[in-house]
């Protein structure tokens, strides 16, 4: 059976407590800024917008309510900030001009479909998706690179926050032309659970950022399309769309009928000029339950039946000097949990996004650094230290907690401070 890109999840009875403080440092190396992208036209919030400094890797995306937080370096204050959404126009501003809270709104981009149309008259949807995985050692960086990234997983009963998980990771990234696999090595990591909220059953992410970094379907193209796996879907084009002004392909995919075995659907968004993949959004089919659970669910209580009701991903590339690189990933995972004998049943939630907020090319060095790796098969709760150190974070970029989590936090706060 083919492997689920989240690598699956432990269900275990647990009574634990963890406390929370959290708190962003201050420093006066670097300048918070702080700001919303939004749709011209409609007004809504624009969620994954890729958000970078100008001339330097320091970068961040736009959580779910649209908002970014990005910590600006001095050196770079007099530089300009470029926004760039999937369907949008690019925009550029001085750094020093953005207001806090300010809300930056991006015009839909308009496409050309005559332009497209022409250069697809000889291809098919499936060859330009053959040609695009082939294009991995051409058009992917093929440095040995370290990527600083920020990891969240959060777990929902229904849509109550039960358990936040942070942390900042080394991605000992490998080139996309060898068949290495990358490392992460985990710099600092903080938690919170409620499991008064989780009816004693505790949910544990088994790989923690090794999931979404396994999104990464460049370079591992063995969790969703191996040459015999392409032969199982059907392939068509969408309607195309532009980022940062280049033509894009948008290819859709599904699994062919009658064929039993989980497998995904989605889009594809391919550069039209280099046939680089920019970003892929796509779903597990879990209408078999059997197997679908089989695909994630690890360990559990003999009382329990556990599966999925639905499996999201997203992965976002960006292209510096050329070359491409993973940038973005987001998983979310819902699950119904069963207790044979109860009337009914539970929902949760699992979400985690990783992105590279910063990174360079270097010699790899990684054997003075083992001790420090974690394994894929690492579940970040059992690293983590705990919300308590107000300078925890100092001058790394995180992603802007969405407003529920904001709430949670600070509801857990209030209760800390009366006891």
């Amino acid at each position: 059976m083919k492997k689920s890109v989240l690598n699956q999840i432990i269900l275990i009875p647990t009574f634990l407590m963890f406390c929370l403080n959290l708190s962003l440092a201050q420093n006066t190396e670097f300048i918070e800024l702080e700001a919303k992208v939004i749709d011209s036209e409609t007004k809504k919030p624009l969620v994954f917008t890729d958000i970078v400094i100008e001339n330097s890797n320091i970068s961040t995306v736009t959580n779910s309510d649209g908002e970014f937080l990005l910590k600006v370096p001095n050196e770079y204050l007099e530089g300009n900030l470029t926004i760039s959404h999937l369907g949008y126009e690019k925009k550029e501003l001085k750094i020093f001009s953005i207001e806090k809270s300010q809300k930056i709104a991006l015009i839909p981009a308009i496409t050309e479909l005559n332009e497209i149309s022409i250069s697809t008259i000889t291809k098919d949807a499936r060859k330009i998706v053959e040609e695009t995985l082939e294009k991995k050692s051409s058009i992917y960086n093929n440095n040995n690179t370290l990527m600083t990234a920020f990891y969240r997983e959060t777990i929902k009963k229904r849509r109550r926050n039960a358990s936040l998980s942070e942390a900042v990771v080394k991605i000992h990234k490998q080139p996309y032309n060898n068949l290495r696999s990358d490392h992460i090595e985990l710099i600092k990591a903080r938690k919170n659970t409620d499991y008064t909220k989780l009816d004693t059953l505790a949910l544990k992410l088994q790989g923690g950022p090794f999931s979404n970094l396994y999104t990464d379907i460049i370079k591992y193209p063995e969790f969703i399309f191996t040459s015999e796996d392409l032969k199982l879907y059907d392939f068509s084009f969408g309607n195309p769309t532009k980022i940062n002004n280049r033509q894009i392909y948008v290819i859709n995919f599904k699994q062919k009928q009658n064929n039993g075995v989980p497998l995904y659907f989605g889009k594809l968004f391919i550069d039209v000029e280099t046939l680089a993949l920019t970003s892929a959004v796509y779903s597990l089919n879990v209408s078999n339950r059997e197997l679908s659970s089989q695909m994630y669910v690890r360990k559990k209580p003999k009382k329990v039946d556990v599966y999925p009701t639905e499996a999201t991903y997203r992965v976002n590339y960006r292209t510096t000097n050329g070359k491409w690189h993973y940038i973005y990933s987001n998983i979310a995972l819902t699950f119904k949990v069963n207790w044979k004998g109860k009337l009914f049943n539970s929902t949760y939630t699992l979400n985690s996004e990783m992105a590279i907020t910063d990174w360079k090319i270097y010699d790899n060095k990684l054997a003075k650094i083992r001790r420090k790796l974690i394994r894929p098969s690492t579940i970040l709760s059992e690293k983590a230290s705990g919300f308590s150190d107000p300078r925890f974070w100092g001058a790394y970029n995180i992603i802007e907690p969405e407003k529920s989590i904001e709430s949670a936090i600070k509801k857990i706060q209030k209760q800390l401070k009366r006891t």
